[in-house]
């Protein structure tokens, strides 16, 4: 009996802790009357634990206290950006704290971070640490994979907490879930906010040090975050910068999957992939220009890349006539490595295209992501040797060796 009682005493502890990122209605805060600079990202319960035993010299490198703990040895590395999703942002603080390896937080006194459980019982245990980011925005974070909570009823995740070097007080961003956690599900992964971008983690293996590459963009999704890009740039077509590429299932006209469905990002989103969307308003000479240079360039990078083109003008829509449309393309082109995919319309919910919320009257969206994370976008791009060559130059630049990376020094 009391076994049982000191199981729902942690489980109680445990779910008080994780809700120490619940945001509280704006609403309220409007009531306290409170500096509009705090209302940037919603004030959060807890969020004064950002700042427990801190040190005054932070490095852009940290090794937690939970890496000497048996389990899943990982590093945690990226850039953190400015609104843009394409300047570094330096200066950076992120507090981030998670459970061990069996779920729990634990305070451990011999640990010199591990904070001791407040009035309310509430801890973020002895897991945690700061980096700061270096001048080209990079962060990097050696700890060992959380487990999932002992009620087994959400995926293992690490919290994040953003204080920019500025007046804005801090917010926290989407917790770092896993991508293979099997918690994770559709609809969980439908559910996230996306706040500071995409929270999946995708963990690659470089010779037994797991690595996840996650950029972080400031303000995104973040509400009332003071925006220094106009709306009208920024939401024109497409899900923003840092986001994840949703999963969808156009049909396949031509290309390696042909007469398929085959989802995109689900098969092919292991490294770089550019997903050229036309809607209402096609433009063919332009078209054949881009599906030409898109095609050298997926034979030049062979695996590393994964071309797309999805129509979806909804005008006098026909499957057999789009079909046929495209094979017609495909064939006069001489295309065999880029795909080119249809649905219905841009607005389609059956295969799910509408969740890239793709604007059908311009002229094209150009989505290039990795490893399932949009890294940047095109709204209206012309085919011209600039055009083609800033495409070039984005994939190149954005490369990853993931065998670069290696364990910690200690002392």
């Amino acid at each position: 009996m009391k076994a049982w009682l000191m199981y729902l005493i942690f489980i109680s502890l445990s779910l008080e802790s994780c809700r120490g990122q619940t945001k509280v209605s704006s609403q309220t805060q409007q009531s306290d009357k409170i500096d509009t600079t705090q209302l940037v990202g919603e004030t959060f319960e807890n969020s004064e634990f950002t700042y427990y035993g801190i040190p005054k010299n932070i490095s852009p490198t940290d090794t937690s206290s939970g890496w000497k703990q048996k389990g899943q040895k990982i590093l945690l590395t990226g850039m953190v950006y400015q609104q843009d999703g394409k300047t570094p942002a330096p200066d950076v603080l992120l507090y981030y704290y998670h459970t061990n390896t069996e779920g729990r937080y634990l305070h451990k006194p011999e640990e010199k971070r591990s904070m001791p459980p407040n009035e309310l019982g509430q801890t973020h245990g002895y897991i945690r640490g700061w980096v700061k980011t270096d001048a080209a925005g990079k962060y990097f974070i050696y700890t060992v994979r959380p487990g999932t909570y002992p009620t087994n009823d959400e995926p293992a995740h690490i919290h994040v907490t953003i204080k920019e070097p500025n007046e804005i007080k801090e917010y926290y961003i989407d917790a770092f879930v896993f991508d293979d956690d099997r918690l994770l599900t559709g609809e969980k992964r439908k559910a996230l906010e996306n706040r500071g971008g995409s929270g999946i983690l995708r963990l690659v293996d470089a010779n037994g040090l797991w690595v996840a590459e996650h950029n972080i963009i400031l303000g995104v999704n973040i509400p009332n975050y003071p925006r220094k890009i106009t709306s009208s740039v920024i939401n024109t077509s497409g899900l923003q910068i840092g986001e994840d590429n949703p999963s969808f299932i156009p049909f396949h006209a031509w290309g390696p999957d042909k007469g398929t469905r085959t989802c995109p990002v689900c098969k092919y989103g292991r490294y770089h992939g550019i997903v050229y969307f036309v809607g209402n308003n096609p433009d063919w000479a332009d078209i054949k220009k881009w599906l030409k240079f898109l095609e050298q360039e997926s034979i030049k990078r062979n695996k590393y890349l994964k071309a797309y083109f999805v129509y979806g003008n909804d005008t006098g829509y026909s499957k057999q006539k789009r079909q046929e449309e495209l094979e017609n393309i495909g064939k006069e082109l001489g295309l065999k490595s880029i795909a080119l995919t249809y649905v219905p319309s841009m607005t389609d919910t059956q295969s799910e295209v509408n969740l890239n919320k793709i604007n059908p009257s311009v002229k094209n969206t150009f989505v290039i992501y990795r490893h399932r994370s949009i890294i940047d976008k095109y709204i209206n791009l012309e085919a011209t040797e600039p055009n083609f060559k800033l495409i070039s130059t984005v994939l190149d630049q954005t490369v990853s060796d993931y065998f670069q990376f290696s364990e910690p020094k200690h002392d």
